[in-house]
């Protein structure tokens, strides 16, 4: 089994987070791992996306090749059509709804909601407004997390959990409770 997913979002939103869970989970699941990121931009307003490419078997590139994504997973609506050009014909795009208001002619957002819908496996949610209500602004990209989980499915829930465990512990229990909260709520919406 094997699953290509690409990350992208806006410098500062969590993207590469969002990787470091994924691979620490990975690795613990004792799944093969390749990681190729682009965060040379990661100021606030930057592109930042990243390739991660989980397997049961040997992996022997870190880029997912054009219609290669099984998942495109993106903070920024927009930043989310950037890459479908690598969306696999039965693949899935899980966005935030949204935007990063980070250029002057940035698209009507209704144009950009409704060139996503032409896709048959989408699903967008306003994560920003779910980890607010949560009381953990910060959160967005854990409820992002969350919400691929389910069409993940090399990955499971827990071992997830367990990532956000490793990689926030540091910061201490309250900080890793609202991130696991985070993940936790948007699981619950797309499994809705």
């Amino acid at each position: 089994m094997k699953k290509d997913i690409i990350l992208a979002g806006v410098g500062g939103q969590g993207i590469l987070s969002i990787a470091t869970v994924i691979g620490s989970a990975a690795l613990d699941q004792g799944l093969f791992l390749k990681q190729a990121e682009v965060h040379g931009m990661s100021q606030r307003g930057g592109d930042v996306q990243s390739n991660l490419r989980l397997s049961s078997a040997p992996i022997y590139s870190d880029l997912i090749p054009k219609g290669g994504a099984d998942l495109i997973v993106s903070l920024e609506p927009m930043e989310a059509l950037r890459y479908v050009p690598y969306l696999a014909p039965d693949g899935w795009i899980i966005t935030n709804t949204t935007p990063l208001v980070n250029i002057p002619n940035y698209p009507d957002m209704d144009k950009v909601l409704q060139e996503l819908k032409r896709f048959p496996n989408v699903v967008a949610l306003d994560v920003d407004s779910i980890a607010k209500d949560l009381g953990s602004p910060r959160g967005a990209n854990m409820v992002l997390l969350g919400a691929m989980a389910s069409a993940l499915k090399i990955l499971e829930p827990e071992k997830l959990r367990e990532g956000i465990r490793r990689v926030f512990g540091r910061k201490g229990e309250a900080v890793v409770d609202s991130n696991i909260k985070a993940f936790d709520a948007g699981l619950e919406y797309s499994q809705k």
